[in-house]
């Protein structure tokens, strides 16, 4: 058994990075109306888009041509590093967020000693809160799951799944039901049915947008859950969910609001913009701002919530930067990211579609995008080795955005608060210290 660690409750005076978080500055703007005072916070919507940076936020302003909504609700910057790298991978960056220490890349919910740590989630159930996880990945992915499960390896979702079918988190929605099937219906579990063991334990299951939006009556007040599992493994693209039965990020989002509000206690739930993160490490940038569109949109669900209840916060906070993105490419003066509005598919779905000379290279792209390629940028696609990485850096550069890695970076993230308290988050501090800001708007012991 590991020993666990509890999760740390600030006093009011706990200074973080030679900011006194409990102390709001009275002279800083507080751009939402709201967040000063010590109203206690009785729900709180944790929001991370996955890969998400400063950079990305300024490309998706020129994508959408306004604003978005969390532009007006920026607080601080935080650094991402983990305990044994510069750069931090998602496991560890999620246990951070969600423990308030740090640990090493790949480890969910432990420390570098192998102790257990508390998460906040699971603190907030111990306050009697409900809980929830809503993902576009795997629910077992390394975010969601380091709210929720401890393991030594985020590779370990079998484990995962099993640990979160029996952490009373009261709704979770995503991806990877395979990982809670067993290999005779086509699973990754050697034998365990997940779904029919957390059916057992009071969750409805519902596997299609139409039973989500149809899962009205879920009472969490009487121990009542839901389980959606859309996909066997992660969710679609947003640019190509149109194709599927798969419910948004926002309607997943609003479903789990509509559930957890019941619970007259409060809830801690947990939201992930998964996938802006793959599209950074395929440097594929209209992948990445059509997610981020759909991960907005959720958001502005979650603040519609918060603006409703009056006791609601709202946190927006990536986990890391990931591929470097850049705002400009090829010394152009004009940001142009606009242009991937006409983008209909990821740069990995063209690549699959080109013959195998590649002789249809303008054809596939055409269609996908509505460019009419050069002859330079035509010879570029045939004559790459990795066709994907080819039509994504052509995409890219037509909207001006260039990408210095496929890997994470160590980029600071900015944080973005709506809500009671928000001002708790002003200044720059560590990740570590978002849990604790967290848990002491929420006041938990």
């Amino acid at each position: 058994m590991f020993k666990k660690v509890g999760v740390v409750a600030l006093s009011a005076g706990l200074v973080l990075s030679g900011l006194s978080i409990g102390t709001a500055d009275a002279a800083k703007p507080d751009w939402a109306g709201q967040g000063k005072g010590n109203q206690k916070v009785e729900n709180v919507i944790y929001m991370i888009p996955d890969g998400f940076s400063s950079d990305y936020a300024a490309n998706y302003r020129v994508y959408k041509g306004e604003n978005a909504i969390w532009d007006d609700h920026l607080k601080g910057m935080f650094t991402t590093y983990s305990a044994d790298s510069d750069v931090t991978d998602s496991a560890a960056a999620g246990t951070a967020m969600a423990t308030g220490e740090k640990t090493n890349n790949g480890v969910i919910g432990l420390d570098t000693e192998g102790n257990e740590l508390q998460t906040i989630l699971e603190a907030s159930q111990e306050e009697g809160k409900a809980s929830g996880l809503v993902a576009t990945s795997t629910i077992s992915h390394a975010t969601p799951a380091a709210f929720a499960s401890h393991v030594e390896s985020r590779n370990n979702e079998t484990e995962i799944s099993r640990q979160l079918v029996d952490s009373d988190v009261d709704v979770m929605l995503g991806g990877g039901k395979n990982n809670f099937l067993p290999i005779s219906e086509g699973g990754n579990q050697e034998e365990l049915n997940l779904i029919e063991q957390a059916e057992e334990n009071g969750y409805e299951f519902v596997e299609t947008r139409d039973e989500l939006l149809d899962a009205t009556d879920i009472d969490v007040e009487e121990g009542e859950r839901l389980l959606g599992l859309f996909a066997d493994d992660a969710l679609a693209p947003e640019l190509h969910r149109s194709e599927t039965e798969e419910p948004s990020l926002a309607e997943m989002t609003g479903t789990a609001i509509d559930v957890l509000e019941e619970d007259k206690d409060g809830f801690f739930l947990v939201v992930e913009g998964s996938q802006i993160d793959w599209a950074g490490h395929d440097n594929d940038a209209a992948w990445a701002m059509s997610d981020v569109a759909a991960f907005e949109a959720a958001v502005e669900a979650a603040i519609e919530f918060a603006e409703e209840d009056g006791n609601t916060l709202v946190v927006v906070a990536g986990d890391h930067d990931t591929g470097g993105m850049t705002t400009g490419s090829n010394g152009q003066m004009d940001l142009n990211a606009a242009v991937l509005q006409n983008v209909t598919a990821t740069g990995e779905y063209m690549a699959a579609q080109l013959n195998e000379d590649r002789t249809n290279v303008n054809e596939v792209v055409n269609t996908y995008t509505g460019f009419e390629l050069t002859e330079e940028e035509t010879q570029l696609i045939q004559q790459a080795s990795d066709a994907k990485l080819a039509i994504n850096t052509v995409v890219s550069d037509r909207a001006t955005i260039g990408w210095t890695s496929t890997n994470h970076t160590g980029a600071d993230i900015p944080v973005y608060v709506y809500g009671p308290q928000s001002d708790k988050f002003v200044g720059f501090y560590d990740n570590t210290d978002l849990p604790k800001i967290i848990a002491e708007a929420m006041k938990l012991k």
